[in-house]
């Protein structure tokens, strides 16, 4: 009896004195070991019906003449002209003017095409604007996924639904503001 008094004063001693509690003892319950689905283990799970994946809808055009006749499925509203103005001051006003007239200190060094060109509002359609926006030019980058045509070149900046939004904007809005603009300049 006297060796189970000291076997039990012994293991309450190592207990009260071990930074791990007693209740955590190998011997309880893991968490790492509960019940739950692990990506590594078993068969993979289909995606449920109609989900996108976290990068967005993928591009399903080859290159920007393939492009040329796809229409925009973004209706051009208030909200999505003023998404596309906001996206079009970020990422293309660098090189082609607040204004789209291809007035930057860039613009001559690389060819810049004035967006606001009659010919350009009216002459091409949506989807070569959206092909010229995802695959890039001969200088302008891609804002799409590149691929092999665009030699690595582009930054995946835009998803699908702000490259139309940019369109939408292109098309209907950046001639109103490049002349609102060209007003405020002669005043």
């Amino acid at each position: 009896m006297r060796k189970l008094f000291i076997a039990l004063i012994a293991l309450a001693a190592v207990a009260a004195l071990s930074p791990v509690p007693a209740h955590a003892w190998p011997w309880s319950t893991d968490m790492m070991n509960q019940p739950n689905i692990k990506p590594q283990e078993g068969p993979m799970w289909p995606f449920p019906k109609r989900s996108v994946p976290v990068t967005g809808i993928p591009t399903k055009v080859a290159d920007r003449d393939e492009a040329e006749d796809l229409e925009n499925p973004i209706p051009a509203n208030d909200h999505s002209i003023g998404k596309g103005r906001t996206l079009f001051k970020i990422y293309c006003s660098a090189c082609h003017g607040l204004g789209g007239r291809g007035n930057t200190p860039v613009a001559e060094l690389i060819g810049t095409v004035d967006l606001t060109d009659p010919d350009m509002v009216n002459d091409l359609t949506d989807g070569w604007i959206y092909g010229t926006i995802t695959f890039g030019s001969a200088i302008m980058p891609a804002y799409g996924i590149p691929n092999e045509e665009s030699d690595g070149r582009g930054s995946n900046d835009l998803d699908v639904e702000e490259r139309w939004h940019v369109v939408n904007y292109i098309r209907n809005g950046l001639v109103a503001d490049a002349d609102m603009m060209a007003e405020k300049a002669e005043q």
